[in-house]
């Protein structure tokens, strides 16, 4: 039976240079972030979908999405954050589904399921364990603020968005303190499959 592992964290706690060693060391991965970008690609009924919730002015130039004018808009207005789940979601789900299923056919020991909001989504039942990459909020702050370029208020609006990395903490499986090094946090990873068994 195939071993389903949870990954997730919060905007910029660092979950991506988790999900790059795993992918580097070919382990089977379900991308929800990728998945996402993927139901909304020009051509995909996902971006049709959008557009009618919320206008062609979430579009750039050439008719692809305008993810910081969209990201402006459901950062500060809950209401259109759901409305925008609720388009998203369910095509998300869907693919990742049928890559999970994929995965079990071919016979895959272990799978690691990407999903930022994970607890969030309510995904607990899709795995049977999940490990946490957690950061301290100002170590989170520092690092959004640096990565996307945003001002304390605006980096503070997106972390506030999400379940705190404290609460998510008590509900994982296994904890990656992220706040030191990278090689410090992947041996924490390996220390963690080895403890499940995981090679």
């Amino acid at each position: 039976m195939m071993l389903r592992i949870g990954l997730t964290g919060g905007i910029a706690s660092g979950k991506s240079t988790v999900s790059d060693w795993l992918r580097n060391n070919h382990f089977p991965l379900v991308d929800a972030d990728r998945i996402a970008r993927e139901v909304v690609a020009p051509g995909e009924p996902g971006l049709q979908k959008i557009v009618e919730a919320f206008g062609r002015r979430i579009l750039l130039e050439d008719g692809s999405l305008d993810r910081a004018q969209l990201g402006e808009l459901i950062f500060h207005h809950e209401d259109l954050r759901q409305s925008l789940n609720s388009i998203i979601h369910p095509l998300i789900r869907s693919r990742m589904r049928k890559q999970l299923e994929t995965f079990e056919k071919e016979g895959a020991p272990v799978v690691f399921l990407d999903v930022p909001l994970f607890f969030e989504g309510s995904f607990e039942g899709w795995t049977d364990k999940t490990i946490v990459v957690y950061v301290t909020e100002s170590n989170q702050l520092r690092r959004l603020m640096a990565r996307n370029n945003l001002t304390e208020a605006e980096a503070m609006a997106r972390i506030k968005s999400q379940m705190p990395l404290e609460e998510k903490k008590k509900r994982a499986s296994a904890v990656i303190n992220n706040n030191g090094t990278i090689r410090e946090s992947e041996d924490q990873l390996i220390r963690i499959l080895k403890q499940w068994g995981i090679k």
